[in-house]
């Protein structure tokens, strides 16, 4: 379910540019909440409920599994709108929420984005496991070098990112077209990239499986993968980032 929250009237559009005044504040911008129900998994009593939620936010691992779920929902459903509406897909990430709940509550209170109760938990805790693994890319160190010309992006990247979203989002087919031909150019990008045991048997392994990745490619075109197809896309794709996360940190 999906509600817009303290939306703004919408301001009259203007074709000539008007003098900005120092002192002026933005517009506020509406805020939309987002309730993901799983509705197919109800509990007996609130006793379950109660103890589920217990378990749930019991550890950092847990907390940020169901997180993770909910937003693969919702991007599901952005992913579905944008492609039936021709528009470019959009995605988002847990760490982009203002505040999140998790909770439990009735049918009728959760249609209208209501709870019996919940705990409000920070999706962007320094402690997150994700955020870790964003610090020790240094990013921000990166995107610096990218705007200033020190430094350019590979295409590998952006095509082996897209691979990862399709496959976490549960789209083998796309996953498995993606996975082709980023493979293929991080084998040439990333070539003399490192002088360091670990890439280069990473490259030898991808280089070994090249011909798997085309044969799963292949077969994506013509309908849906097998149990040991997608084993193969997830395998190899998971290779691909061990190498380019490597490049990052030994190279950063």
């Amino acid at each position: 379910m999906l509600k817009t929250l303290a939306a703004p009237a919408p301001s009259r559009r203007r074709r000539r540019a008007r003098v900005a005044k120092p002192d002026t504040e933005p517009a506020e911008l509406p805020l939309s909440r987002v309730t993901v129900v799983r509705a197919a998994e109800p509990f007996d009593d609130e006793s379950g409920a109660t103890s589920w939620l217990e378990r749930t936010l019991g550890s950092e691992v847990s907390t940020d599994e169901m997180l993770g779920s909910a937003v693969r929902v919702l991007n599901r459903a952005l992913h579905a709108h944008a492609v039936a509406s021709g528009a470019h897909p959009q995605e988002l990430d847990a760490e982009e929420a203002a505040v999140a709940r998790v909770g439990y509550g009735s049918g009728e209170e959760l249609a209208h984005g209501s709870f019996t109760h919940a705990r409000e938990v920070d999706p962007r805790a320094s402690g997150s496991l994700r955020r870790r693994r964003m610090e020790e890319l240094r990013p921000q160190e990166r995107v610096g070098g990218v705007l200033s010309g020190r430094e350019r992006l590979d295409a590998c990247e952006t095509l082996l990112l897209r691979a990862r979203a399709d496959l976490d989002a549960g789209r083998l087919r796309e996953a498995a077209l993606q996975l082709r031909i980023g493979l293929e150019a991080l084998l040439v990008e990333l070539a003399d990239a490192l002088g360091d045991p670990g890439h280069d048997d990473d490259m030898a392994a991808l280089e070994a499986r090249r011909e798997a990745a085309v044969a799963a490619a292949t077969a994506a075109i013509q309908g849906d993968l097998s149990l040991a197809q997608r084993a193969t896309v997830e395998n190899l794709t998971a290779i691909c980032e061990r190498v380019l996360r490597r490049r990052r940190i030994l190279a950063g």
